[in-house]
């Protein structure tokens, strides 16, 4: 099976390193690190992952606003779009779900679980 490339984007950097080291010791898949909305647009662009797992609440610009940038560009439009986040009321999940992302992940999430929900969110068998 060929290895997955995953960025994971959050500004918080423990989180990208317990996501990190999470999915390359478990999953054994290639994982590129963002810290800002602006890394996360320019890594997608110039590394091509196969799935990005991207935090909601940022400084600057958040979640929403980097997915729609995305969106819009035919290099990253395709790329599938996990959120992290703590936010999780049924009103927001409904808007996540229209913004056309692959799945949710809750914050707090369980590190040793974690490359099992983005492959099942993601069919990844």
């Amino acid at each position: 099976m060929t290895s997955k490339r995953i960025l994971v984007v959050d500004d918080e950097e423990r989180i990208r390193e317990v996501v990190r080291m999470c999915l390359v010791k478990l999953a054994q898949w290639e994982v590129m690190v963002a810290g800002s909305g602006e890394e996360a647009i320019q890594a997608a662009i110039s590394e091509r992952p196969d799935a990005i797992l991207l935090d909601v609440s940022m400084p600057g610009m958040n979640g929403l606003e980097i997915l729609q940038h995305l969106q819009r560009q035919p290099q990253t439009a395709s790329i599938p779009v996990i959120f992290l986040t703590a936010k999780v009321q049924p009103n927001e999940q409904l808007q996540y779900k229209q913004l056309g992302v692959a799945g949710l992940i809750v914050k707090p999430f369980d590190p040793i679980q974690i490359s099992k929900e983005i492959s099942q969110l993601l069919g990844w068998n």
